[in-house]
């Protein structure tokens, strides 16, 4: 350093940066610019999860992001403290250089992985679906079916009704067409729910969806609301409502059957297939309107 202590009775030559002391000070306003940032980035991201719905946010990926934040305030701070300091200027920059190519050979060397990566961000941020949901995707073994059961930064795993998992990569997920089978229609319509297991789930819809379209209610859909170790509740939608739902006419059958016995028949469709509600769970049910 050019000067390591100024005349005397000159603040501002101690506080130049090419001195001792300058440089001492400037280092301690950095490491407490870099504190102050890396705490605020903490609270911003601790609030946001605790005010998040239960199942909206996955806390590893969240904590995941701090730290990588916290990283790159301290990495950015520091580079910039190098690059003010005159000896240390060649080393700012050498830095700035560094880590411009270290990110291009990253990047070429990685690409599938930093494509996982920033998907994940993505699903986290938009939230397209959330830990619990029933998806629907196309893989090279077919349509699968399975419930998100965990969600990372690089991988949404799948587990199916068989017992399967099906790892699919972020990146995949977020490019192709997913089905979500929890969304439901906004529009008010007859509902049906009934319990089958984990095994049965994928002939269960398929029974109930043709249940309804020999009730003429074509729109129909069949979304699965609830899922539990070896038992899945099923929601069956009828669109449009049913006759037997609709306002009593001076020209209504008489043999038309009624609301109540909707829910036997569909019992019956599933019993006829072989398909019977798990152990302790009711049979289906008309849900109030």
């Amino acid at each position: 350093m050019r000067h390591l202590f100024p005349p005397q009775g000159d603040l501002g030559s101690w506080l130049q940066p090419d001195t001792l002391v300058g440089a001492l000070a400037y280092f301690v306003l950095a490491c407490v610019l870099a504190a102050i940032l890396s705490r605020a980035l903490r609270i911003a991201i601790q609030t946001w999860i605790s005010h998040a719905p239960a199942g909206h946010v996955d806390r590893t990926a969240a904590n995941f992001l701090r730290q990588l934040g916290v990283l790159s305030i301290w990495v950015f701070v520091l580079t910039l403290y190098a690059h003010l300091i005159p000896p240390l200027r060649a080393l700012g920059t050498a830095m700035l250089t560094g880590a411009s190519v270290a990110s291009i050979v990253l990047g070429l060397a990685a690409q599938s992985t930093l494509g996982n990566l920033v998907a994940g961000i993505s699903i986290l941020i938009y939230r397209p679906f959330r830990l619990g949901d029933v998806l629907q995707i196309t893989t090279p073994t077919g349509t699968e079916i399975g419930t998100v059961d965990t969600l990372s930064l690089g991988y949404t795993i799948l587990g199916t009704q068989d017992g399967r998992r099906v790892i699919v990569p972020n990146s995949l997920a977020i490019s192709q067409v997913v089905m979500n089978l929890n969304a439901f229609a906004r529009d008010v319509a007859p509902t049906l729910s009934f319990w089958v297991t984990r095994q049965d789930v994928v002939h269960a819809r398929a029974v109930a969806l043709e249940f309804a379209r020999t009730l003429g209610a074509e729109r129909s859909g069949c979304f699965v609301v609830k899922s539990e170790t070896g038992a899945v509740q099923l929601s069956l939608s009828l669109r449009p409502a049913p006759a037997q739902l609709q306002p009593a006419t001076a020209t209504a059958q008489p043999d038309t059957p009624s609301s109540s016995s909707l829910a036997e028949q569909l019992a019956q469709a599933l019993q006829n297939q072989g398909i019977a509600a798990p152990p302790g769970k009711d049979p289906p049910t008309l849900a109030p309107s």
